[in-house]
């Protein structure tokens, strides 16, 4: 009923914000002599600010066709390597012309960056993609919008996430790097303790974790409180709704992004508030440099994906309130996850000392459960002037973290790894 609610709220806008897209371009256009004066342009900042936040954001593009290396221009081309109805791995192959005339090597270790199926598109991730393609083949993780997959592709959850997570490291092929951002340290965890077992030959050779709640237990933040303090059943009764018609999910039940968007919000709603008072001022006094940063940033934030119902419950109960990872209960399909089987996947951790997603303390557990590695093969990092999102993009992350998780890659590159795959011409 909620979803349908919402969907009803936005239908019902549409003519207000018709109207207010038709005010924008009047106050806006240059044959309009009030364009320029104080009252045309707050008429126009009105407008501008309720198209804003009652539009509905889609899901962003990548924008990385072209990055810079080293002052370089290297083209990029996006390549589906694998695919299931639930995600894309993608490959930004680097044009090898490019990378030639730059004089930089075409060879490159292999990096999976595992985006979380948290709430926002793997887009989000698009500063840290763009920082590990300066030295790096990169894949990334590209989780669907669960209302946008037909029931007839049945059920998504915590264990076919793992199971993902080795079919895409296999896909890549022997030996690349895994990065979990956030979310997706638990799974990718599991998933390469149960390569190692088996030892696959498609095994990582390094493990990095950025600001990932590996263990919930250490250093609780209010979004591991809430998760505790409420019974399964809450989240149960409350948290999950059904798609209403006509998306392609028609009748699955999932985790609206719109709710956990809304949640968020609230957390911080003050700050929320005066980001866009200031973007009204911004728009009134004709400051683009503010418009377009605050632009970028909640264009990004305001598009979000819904999560199936059986992997955002079973994530509440295996990673927030239970805790089987970190207790050594967490079973695969009637299997123990052993973590002490993982010998030879080095591992490194990133925490932020003002994450106020995941503690400090909760992605580092890693290095107490991995037991059988050597000092050689841990990398500790906690950056003393981040918060979670800049684990993981931005200034302090390209300046700071990235270099660190560079060079702990580098140092445990392995002959096998396989060479970067040839690029198509741009």
């Amino acid at each position: 009923m909620l979803y349908s609610l919402h969907e009803l709220a936005y239908a019902s806008a549409s003519p207000f914000r018709i109207g207010a897209q038709m005010a924008r371009t009047f106050w806006s256009s240059p044959l309009n002599p009030a364009a320029d004066t104080a009252i045309g342009r707050t008429a126009f900042a009105s407008a501008e600010l309720f198209e804003s936040v009652t539009r509905r954001y889609g899901k962003p593009d990548w924008r990385l066709d072209t990055i810079t290396v080293d002052g370089h221009p290297i083209r990029t081309t996006q390549q589906v390597i694998w695919s299931s109805p639930w995600c894309r791995l993608i490959r930004f192959a680097r044009n090898i012309g490019d990378l030639k005339r730059a004089k930089k090597p075409v060879a490159a270790p292999s990096v999976l960056i595992v985006a979380p199926l948290s709430g926002h598109y793997a887009t989000l991730l698009r500063g840290t993609v763009e920082g590990f393609l300066q030295d790096h083949d990169v894949y990334v993780t590209d989780w669907s919008n669960a209302r946008q997959v037909p029931m007839l592709e049945g059920r998504f959850d915590f264990f076919d996430y793992i199971d993902h997570v080795r079919d895409m490291l296999a896909a890549i092929g022997p030996r690349a790097h895994v990065v979990g951002v956030c979310q997706p340290g638990p799974p990718v965890l599991a998933a390469c303790a149960l390569m190692a077992e088996d030892e696959d030959p498609n095994r990582p050779a390094s493990m990095t974790f950025m600001g990932s709640p590996i263990d919930a237990r250490l250093s609780p933040t209010v979004t591991n409180e809430l998760a505790e303090a409420k019974p399964f059943t809450w989240f149960q009764s409350n948290m999950i709704h059904t798609v209403p018609w006509p998306y392609p999910g028609f009748g699955r039940r999932v985790y609206p992004g719109f709710v956990q968007l809304y949640s968020f919000m609230l957390m911080n709603e003050d700050k929320h508030i005066d980001a866009h008072h200031r973007y009204f001022q911004d728009l009134v006094s004709g400051d683009g440099d503010g418009v377009e940063k605050h632009e970028e940033f909640y264009d990004e934030y305001l598009s979000v994906l819904d999560l199936s119902e059986e992997f955002y419950l079973q994530t509440i109960d295996i990673v927030f309130q239970q805790h089987l990872l970190p207790r050594g209960l967490l079973e695969h399909r009637g299997r123990k996850v052993d973590l002490t089987k993982i010998t030879d996947i080095a591992l490194m951790t990133v925490e932020g000392a003002k994450d106020d997603i995941s503690g400090v303390g909760q992605t580092q557990a890693a290095h107490g459960l991995c037991t059988r590695l050597t000092d050689e093969q841990r990398v500790l990092y906690v950056h003393p002037d981040v918060g979670h999102y800049g684990v993981f993009n931005g200034r302090r992350f390209r300046d700071d973290i990235y270099p660190r998780v560079r060079d702990f890659i580098a140092a445990h590159e392995v002959a096998s790894a396989v060479p970067e795959r040839s690029a198509a011409a741009a």
